[in-house]
């Protein structure tokens, strides 16, 4: 079911400087950001030849990247995405094997313009997962 890594998503304070280091430092290919009103964040995209960083800075007074920076002033891995081939099979195996979906359990359109799901940290160890149809 599981497919390959997307990405992993990065809250960061300050996205052009966590940009800039991206593409000056480490000398990545480093997107524009493109705001995602309806996640309520920003995203920068950093491409690597086996997957991509995602950084997430706020967008709005109500943005879940707002309260995960307040706890996390320096930022830090928020998630980690994963392919699916068919999101609707995956989410029903996941919630049939106890899995908690978030959210009202409906897919809804990320930020590479596919569907999406978010599951519940507690039962990953810890780690937000994202799912992302390809």
């Amino acid at each position: 079911m599981i497919g390959r890594l997307n990405h992993i998503a990065i809250a960061v304070p300050d996205l052009a400087k966590a940009s800039e280091l991206y593409r000056s430092v480490m000398g990545a290919k480093v997107s524009a950001p493109k705001e995602q009103p309806a996640h309520g964040v920003t995203v920068v995209f950093v491409e690597l030849p086996n997957t991509k960083i995602e950084l997430l800075h706020p967008l709005g007074e109500k943005s879940p990247i707002a309260n995960f920076l307040a706890r996390n002033a320096d930022g830090g891995i928020h998630h980690v995405c994963y392919e699916v081939e068919d999101i609707y099979a995956a989410r029903d195996k996941l919630k049939s094997q106890g899995a908690r979906v978030l959210g009202d359990g409906e897919p809804k359109i990320g930020a590479h313009d596919k569907p999406v799901l978010f599951l519940h940290p507690k039962d990953f160890t810890g780690t937000l997962i994202e799912l992302e149809q390809v």
